[in-house]
C-alpha cells in the first residue's frame, strides 16, 4: 500500500493556520486534490477535519485524534489515536494508495514512511502558523512536475 502526502505549500512553506484553516483559496488546486484522492482513504486529524466542516465525499475518511467527541459531529469518520493503528486499517482492507492530507502533524508523523508525495507549490506566500515540515531531498527523486496557473505540481517518490 503507497503512503502518499498530498498539500499545497506556499513560497514561505506555510500550509494552513493553526485553527485549521487554509490561508488561500485555489479551485484549480483544489480540483487537482479533489481528483487525485477521489476513491481512495485519507488520513486527516482534527483540526483538518473541523476546518473542513464535513467529511470529503467519495473517499473513506480517516482522522487521527485522541477526541473522541468528533465522532458524534460526523459520523461517517473512521477514527483512530495512531498513525500507525489507520495505516493498518488501511492495509486490512487492501487499499492501493492512501492520501495523508493534514495538517502539519499529521505530515511531520508521517513523512518518515511516506512512498510518494506529491506537493503543489503555489505561487506566493501566505500568512499561517503551521508549516510543511522540511524535505531531505537526498531521499526523494523528483517523478514529476506539472505547471498550472499559480502553482507546480511536483510528485516526489522516495529512493530506495
Amino acid at each position: 500500500m503507497l503512503k502518499i502526502l498530498i498539500t499545497a505549500v506556499a513560497k514561505n512553506n506555510v500550509i494552513g493556520r493553526s485553527t485549521g484553516e487554509m490561508p488561500w483559496h485555489s479551485k484549480e488546486e483544489t480540483q487537482h486534490f479533489k481528483q487525485t484522492t477521489l476513491g481512495f482513504p485519507v488520513i486527516m486529524g482534527r483540526k483538518t477535519i473541523e476546518a473542513l466542516g464535513k467529511p470529503l465525499e467519495g473517499r473513506i475518511n480517516i482522522v487521527i485524534t485522541k477526541n473522541s467527541a468528533i465522532k458524534e459531529k460526523f459520523e461517517s469518520l473512521i477514527i483512530y489515536d495512531a498513525l500507525k493503528d489507520a495505516y493498518k486499517y488501511c492495509e486490512a482492507n487492501n487499499y492501493e494508495k492512501v492520501f495523508i492530507i493534514g495538517g502539519g502533524q499529521i505530515f511531520e508523523k508521517a513523512i518518515a514512511e511516506a512512498d510518494e508525495m506529491i506537493i503543489s507549490y503555489m505561487d506566493f506566500n501566505a500568512e499561517g502558523d503551521v508549516y510543511f515540515p522540511r524535505i531531505d531531498f537526498l531521499k526523494w527523486n523528483v517523478s514529476s512536475r506539472e505547471k498550472r496557473k499559480d502553482f507546480e505540481i511536483v510528485t516526489y517518490i522516495r529512493m530506495k
